[in-house]
C-alpha cells in the first residue's frame, strides 16, 4: 500500500490516464479488430498511429470508430458504448447490437481493452459492480471476456484509499475468470502468468520497483532489470 504522502509525491511521475492509453496503444498490431471498453480504454483511439490499419469496434453497433472529435465538431448521433461522442472513419459501418455481439461471440475481435476495479493474480476480473451501489448493468463486459482471446486491462493500481487493486483474489463480483493477459496501470506494465502471478515488465517513469512491490497485494514477480515505460 502507498502511504498518502508517498502517493502524492509519486503522482508527478506516475502515468496519467492518457499515458496509460498511449502505452496500451503500443500493444495493438496492424490489421487488428479491437474493442475498447468504457473509461481509460476509450482514450486508446487517440494514440493509434495513422499508418496502421486498425478497426475499432464498439459494442453498441459501430465498426470503424475514429478518435474523439474536436470541441465544436461533436455529432450527438455518433456515440460509443460509454455514451461519448466519437468520429467515424471512411468505410465504417453501423448496425444493431445483436450483430455487434454476434461479432464478439464469434471471436471476430482480436483484442479487447477493458477497465477494471480489481484483477486477481489468476487473471480474474471484476469490473461491473460494487455491492450497495447503483449500476446500469454489466453491459457487454461478460460477453467480451468470455469470447476474447487477448484481454488487456487499463486501470488504476490502487484505489483512493491507497489499497491495491491487483489482488490474490478479487473481492468484488466477477466479470470473468482466468481471462486477463496484460495490465497497464499508473505504476507499470504487467503480464498475468498462466500459472498465476503478476510479472512486472516495465515501470512508470520515476517509479521504483520497490514502490510497485508496496502497492501490489497479489504475487508480484520481478526478474532482471525493469526498464521504464517509453511512450
Amino acid at each position: 500500500m502507498l502511504r498518502t504522502s508517498q502517493r502524492r509525491f509519486r503522482e508527478e511521475f506516475m502515468l496519467d490516464k492518457n499515458g496509460i492509453a498511449k502505452r496500451i496503444a503500443k500493444e495493438i498490431k496492424d490489421g487488428y479488430y479491437v474493442n475498447l471498453g468504457i473509461g481509460i480504454p476509450t482514450l486508446v483511439a487517440n494514440y493509434i498511429p495513422e499508418t496502421m490499419d486498425v478497426v475499432l469496434q464498439s459494442e453498441n453497433g459501430l465498426l470503424g470508430m475514429g478518435p474523439f472529435p474536436f470541441e465544436g465538431e461533436e455529432d450527438p448521433d455518433l456515440i460509443n458504448a460509454g455514451k461519448q461522442t466519437i468520429t467515424m472513419l471512411p468505410g465504417s459501418a453501423t448496425f444493431d447490437s445483436a450483430m455487434s455481439f454476434g461479432m464478439i461471440r464469434a471471436r471476430k475481435v482480436n483484442l479487447t481493452i477493458l477497465g477494471a476495479m480489481e484483477v486477481s493474480q489468476n487473471g480474474d476480473i471484476a469490473n461491473w459492480k460494487i455491492p450497495g451501489k447503483m449500476v446500469k448493468g454489466m453491459g457487454g463486459a461478460m460477453d467480451l471476456v468470455a469470447s476474447a482471446e487477448n484481454i488487456i486491462v487499463a486501470m488504476q493500481h490502487v484505489n483512493k484509499a491507497g489499497e491495491s487493486k491487483l489482488l490474490p483474489q478479487c473481492t468484488l463480483p466477477l466479470t470473468g475468470v482466468h481471462c486477463v493477459k496484460k495490465i497497464v496501470t499508473e505504476l507499470g506494465v504487467f503480464d498475468v502468468l498462466p500459472g498465476g502471478g503478476f510479472k512486472l515488465l516495465e515501470r512508470a517513469p520515476g517509479v521504483s520497483v520497490n514502490d510497485i512491490i508496496k502497492a501490489t497485494a497479489g504475487e508480484l514477480i520481478v526478474e532482471g532489470e525493469i526498464l521504464e515505460i517509453s511512450i
